[in-house]
């Protein structure tokens, strides 16, 4: 499961200076991911590529699992919902909280 993490992550192709991209997703900010794209993510992917999002506008993790992934050095803002989201990564926040609460996936 790490090593396909780290794989998806070695896949940042282009798009923004601090953008995530997937294979088979896109890029986290300019392009809408699609349910039928991301149901072939595991639950541990959804989790990863929608904290990702967040981490690259600056969230300070709490938790130690999303610590363990995403440096908080550097981060700016302590409250989620704080976080400035352009449209389309608020978008694909949702579809990828949709998908994982149709798959039951832990929180």
């Amino acid at each position: 499961m790490r090593l396909f993490l780290a794989i998806l992550t070695g896949l940042a192709l282009t798009g923004g200076a601090t953008a995530g991209c997937y294979e088979g997703v896109g890029c986290t900010d300019v392009n809408q991911f699609t349910k039928a794209n991301l149901r072939q993510l595991s639950c541990e992917n959804l989790w990863y590529v929608r904290n990702s999002i967040f981490a690259e506008n600056g969230y300070c993790f709490r938790t130690k699992r999303a610590q363990s992934y995403f440096d908080n050095a550097g981060c700016w803002v302590s409250d989620q919902a704080q976080v400035k989201l352009s449209l389309i990564e608020r978008q694909n926040v949702g579809s990828i909280v949709q998908v994982e609460g149709e798959r039951g996936c832990p929180k």
